[in-house]
């Protein structure tokens, strides 16, 4: 998902001798990737999970998006600051252990019975992936030569998507598998899967704890700073609205996939059977993605980009006026065709930047809080027109990411084109 570029700019410490077991340190990273794509996309069992429990409308059970994601507009910059006192092995181990505790939140959040505590529990374990994506990034470059980092980087990514691919297995059986209705049988199923998951973030804390890793450092070059406004990068800030808009379109769609294939209109599945669907919507952004490298090998970014955009709008246009397998299949293409967007997005926000890359960075990290918000206006509409008709506002974001693709890319400032 989203989140797989580093917003801090590091550099390795020459004098530290790399470890002999660089192998595993790298499969270790690797697994971190893993789970926080795999809890990232447990939300979506979790979403219709929760409603039917405790009887909520769309908009309140979107809350639990607007929480996780919203942890990282709020968390980001602190997040960073912390890493930079700390370190960022320590950052990683810190981030486990509060990613752990908001898991084991769940069981008193289970126990009471009330949802504003599950949606405190969310808010805890989003600070802790937060913490861990800014610490744990950049180790993926410091594991080994430069020159083979975005072979690394490749690798890892396409653990994540793995992760989320695997999540609807694993939320579908131990969520759904009583085969009992949600609201007669309360929230206590969440407590097994959360506990199991903090257990196993409990476990990679204490092995990152005692690992060696490549100490990494900031760099202190002051030549690599600028005091230009951000604003003077007009495809910057482009490219964070397309980063906003992204993320919302991709996270609301997940989300609500549940309830749409639970129609009898289109699939007429109990939630167990949607709940497992829903590993095509993300399986399909893995395998988009080693496409849409391959392609951008002799396509430009941009008009993949736009492609894409089309596609996935016309995909939900007509899933939403068709019935049947053909509208169920129709909507969860748009996974494969969401693959290559963010990335894509991001490193043509980024192009030019030169000194202001880093800065620029972190502003594109921030427009991911488009997955808290686009998810809950999705509900309000969902609330008041229908769910079918809520599929409207996903659709129109990839308009803007369609422009983006084609023209935005290109707006660069005054400076720049005189240059």
């Amino acid at each position: 998902m989203a989140t797989e570029f580093a917003s801090k700019a590091a550099q390795v410490d020459q004098s530290y001798d790399y470890p002999k077991n660089i192998g595993f340190a790298l499969c270790a990273l690797t697994s971190l990737f893993f789970m926080w794509g795999f809890i990232t996309c447990l939300n979506d069992i979790l979403i219709p999970y929760l409603k039917g429990t405790f009887q909520l409308s769309y908009t309140q059970a979107m809350l639990v998006q607007f929480c996780f994601f919203g942890a990282y507009f709020i968390v980001s910059i602190p997040a960073g600051n912390l890493v930079s006192k700390i370190g960022f092995q320590k950052g990683i181990v810190f981030g486990l252990f509060i990613a752990a505790l908001g898991c084991v939140m769940f069981v008193p959040a289970a126990i009471i019975g009330l949802y504003e505590v599950f949606l405190l529990a969310l808010f805890v374990l989003a600070c802790g992936i937060t913490i861990l994506q800014v610490s744990a990034n950049p180790y993926v470059s410091a594991l080994g030569k430069p020159e083979t980092a975005p072979s690394r980087l490749t690798l890892t990514q396409a653990f994540n998507s793995l992760g989320t691919t695997i999540a609807p297995f694993f939320g579908a059986y131990l969520l759904f598998s009583s085969g009992q209705d949600t609201v007669s049988s309360g929230a206590e199923a969440v407590q097994v899967p959360y506990l199991l998951l903090a257990a196993a973030l409990g476990v990679l804390a204490i092995v990152f704890s005692a690992l060696k890793l490549p100490k990494l450092v900031e760099s202190k070059d002051e030549s690599s700073t600028s005091t230009r406004p951000l604003t003077d990068h007009p495809h910057l800030i482009l490219g964070a609205i397309g980063i906003f808009l992204y993320v919302g379109a991709e996270v609301s769609i997940g989300s609500f996939l549940v309830s749409f294939l639970h129609q009898p209109s289109i699939a007429g599945l109990n939630e167990a059977q949607a709940a497992k669907l829903i590993a095509y919507y993300w399986g399909g952004a893995m395998i988009g993605r080693f496409i849409g490298a391959a392609v951008m090998q002799k396509v430009s970014g941009g008009k993949v980009l736009a492609f894409n955009g089309v596609v996935s709008m016309g995909l939900i246009i007509f899933a939403v006026n068709q019935t049947g397998a053909l509208a169920m299949w129709a909507m969860l293409a748009v996974g494969l065709f969401n693959s290559i967007m963010f990335p894509t997005i991001f490193s043509l926000a980024i192009s030019g930047l030169g000194k202001d890359a880093g800065r620029g960075s972190g502003l594109l990290c921030l427009a991911i809080v488009g997955g808290a918000i686009i998810p809950i206006l999705q509900g309000v509409l969902a609330d008041n027109i229908g769910l079918n008709g809520s599929f409207f506002l996903p659709a129109t974001c990839y308009i803007f990411i369609t422009y983006f693709g084609l023209w935005g890319c290109h707006k660069k400032s005054v400076k720049e084109t005189a240059q």
